[in-house]
């Protein structure tokens, strides 16, 4: 009976959600008011709920977690010191030449965004603000323009120093030690945000590889859908390589510094999020856009964001608490384990599982709830942590840019001119979600692309 309780509260958590109701009052609130009711009933054990000051306490000692407002300041500090406005026009001169020239442009400058800012739906908007009134003025199709923006916005999701993969290399390092230790293993090895942080890297790059097919192939097919920029409105060459130059190298050599320092070994996440906030409070200086009243937006807007996280996982704690006390874990274990095709079926369900409660959850939530219940028992079925951390996180992001409940379309419907409508939204995207299912077959079927990497730097 108590099993059927724990589903049954994971439904409502569900509906509490769509009801609008902040996600760390609904995740907690439900756990205790389902955990009082089976005290009262007797299917459920008080003695439980004496596990959790020692989990607050182990997340204020977490170090690893340190590395979440960093990179958050660091994110928030760039947007507003305008690098992303900088950026575009200076790759939209670099290609402007080319037929889908801007198409080109917007999705390397995600790429840029996505390792400088990691924060999606910032980048989503911003792109939509800069970006989209450029492209329907020089005669771009309106889906297309909506779909390069959206998928371009998202790689925020995959590409390192993203907070999505410091979130999920956090639980899944205890979801590892967790299986191991429950298949007997008591000398567990352990997986860190860096092996994510690399194995994240040739996935994310692979998939900006498969945009820019997509859009040079529709540029070719369909010419009068992306035209080049006139050639009165080109810069000439020799400008040209000094603004690249002046643009691209600083927040390349910020991106560089970050990522290269954990990857090498030479810093934990921590502290590479540390050189990245500093770095991005320099890049503000140079770029003339630092002011001591910006210097306090961001903050504050750093702190805001950051305590919605850490709130949200106080808030998931107790609720997988409660879901654990009532059996659930064993439920969830017991029917992936009887699913006919094994590990393959297994992954299948969850994956598809994660894919639709990505439209009414953030990744955070599903970082924070799911993972810790599901984690643990794939990977006891011998998956490769890092594997399983890519094949989430482009899940998620697939999941975001999915009709009709996709997060990345509501940022971007929030801000595009009036000629867009939803529709346009709604098809541009949907070449874009069969690049991000069949980036998925591909990592699924040569799980190398995820893992050669991380073997290679750490062994």
């Amino acid at each position: 009976m108590s099993e059927y309780i724990a589903i049954f509260m994971f439904i409502s958590v569900c509906f509490v959600l769509l009801s609008g109701y902040p996600v760390a009052f609904s995740l907690a609130g439900t756990a205790l008011a389902f955990a009082f009711i089976g005290s009262s009933t007797g299917y459920f054990d008080g003695d439980f709920l004496e596990a959790l000051p020692n989990r607050l306490f182990g997340i204020m000692e977490n170090e690893t977690l340190i590395a979440v407002p960093l990179f958050i300041f660091m994110g928030i500090m760039l947007e507003r010191s305008k690098v992303a406005e900088g950026l575009l026009e200076t790759m939209a001169s670099l290609f402007g030449s080319l037929r889908g020239g801007l198409g080109i442009s917007v999705t390397l400058v995600g790429m840029l965004l996505a390792a400088s800012t990691g924060i999606i739906g910032a980048t989503v908007v911003t792109m939509g603000l800069l970006a989209l009134p450029t492209m329907l003025r020089r005669g771009y199709d309106p889906a297309l323009s909506s779909g390069i923006i959206c998928a371009s916005g998202t790689l925020g999701q995959i590409i390192p120093p993203s907070i999505v993969l410091v979130l999920l290399g956090d639980v899944l390092s205890s979801a590892y030690q967790q299986a191991q230790l429950d298949m007997g293993i008591f000398s567990p090895e352990t997986v860190s945000v860096g092996d994510l942080f690399a194995g994240a890297l040739l996935p994310g790059l692979m998939l900006v590889g498969l945009y820019l097919l997509y859009i040079i192939t529709m540029a070719w097919l369909k010419p009068t859908s992306m035209p080049s920029l006139p050639s009165t409105e080109r810069p000439a060459q020799s400008d040209l390589v000094m603004r690249v130059l002046k643009v691209l190298l600083p927040p390349l050599t910020l991106i560089v510094a970050v990522l290269g320092s954990i990857m090498t070994g030479i810093a934990t996440p921590t502290e590479a999020a540390s050189v990245g906030a500093v770095g991005a409070i320099l890049l503000a200086v140079l770029s003339g856009e630092f002011t001591y009243p910006r210097l306090l937006d961001v903050m504050r807007n750093t702190t805001r964001v950051t305590s919605m996280v850490f709130l949200i996982f106080i808030g998931a704690s107790i609720f997988s608490l409660v879901f654990r006390g009532f059996g659930g874990d064993d439920i969830v274990a017991e029917f992936l384990n009887s699913l006919p095709g094994g590990v393959f079926t297994a992954m299948f369900a969850v994956m598809l599982l994660m894919f639709l409660l990505g439209f009414i959850l953030d990744f955070i939530e599903i970082t924070f709830v799911v993972v810790p219940i599901v984690g643990p028992i794939l990977l006891a079925m011998g998956l490769d942590p890092v594997w399983l951390g890519v094949m989430i996180a482009i899940n998620l992001q697939t999941s975001f840019l999915t009709p009709p409940f996709g997060f990345a379309l509501f940022y971007l419907r929030g801000v595009t001119p009036s000629g867009v409508t939803t529709m346009h939204l709604y098809k541009g995207v949907m070449p874009f979600i069969a690049i991000q299912l069949v980036a998925l077959c591909l990592i699924a079927y040569w799980p190398g692309i995820a893992t050669w990497l991380p073997v290679k730097i750490y062994g």
